[in-house]
């Protein structure tokens, strides 16, 4: 048995779900998600609270309810509050601006860097060197930060390049005479 799956979801207040045979539906103030669900996972929406059980006793079902219960909890939060990723550029010359849906990239190329917005996802540049990604689908938020890292990850000598503002760069010791 998952020991995942056997914590319950609390749900807000301001969050709605309409569970059907084989799809969730959560709405909430930030916007509306939909999930197709596994057949060998039932779910139960009792006091405020989700519940996913195992249908089966196969490995297969085990593993799903602890997954299923995981993305609900996602969804749960990302339509209530949301989900948010920092990346920061380090380097001369890197600088990063937002307009309408793309975000214009100066990354020490010969050739600026445009990235396509995807939709439901909002990107703002407080400042040059700072890109701020926020969305209610925890995935397409994480998805997009790192293809927007993918374009110039950071090096491990000089640690130049498109890191998220958490992460932790090593940087080797160059070589010596």
């Amino acid at each position: 048995m998952s020991r995942v799956s056997n914590n319950p979801i609390s749900v807000p207040k301001n969050v709605e779900i309409t569970i059907t045979e084989s799809e969730v539906t959560i709405k909430g103030p930030l916007g509306i998600l939909k999930r197709s669900i596994e057949s060998t996972v039932a779910l139960e929406l009792i006091d405020d609270q989700i519940k996913i059980k195992a249908t089966d006793v196969t490995k297969f079902s085990n593993a799903m309810s602890g997954t299923v219960r995981a993305l609900l909890a996602n969804m749960v939060k990302g339509v209530s509050e949301g989900f948010e990723k920092k990346l920061t550029l380090v380097g001369v010359g890197y600088r990063a601006q937002a307009a309408a849906q793309k975000v214009n990239l100066s990354l020490g190329f010969s050739h600026p860097v445009d990235y396509e917005v995807p939709s439901g996802i909002k990107i703002e540049t407080p400042s040059q060197t700072e890109i701020v990604i926020r969305g209610i689908d925890k995935q397409k938020v994480g998805q997009t930060a790192a293809e927007i890292r993918a374009y110039r990850q950071p090096e491990p000598y000089k640690g130049k390049g498109i890191r998220y503002s958490d992460e932790v760069i090593v940087l080797k010791e160059t070589k010596k005479k």
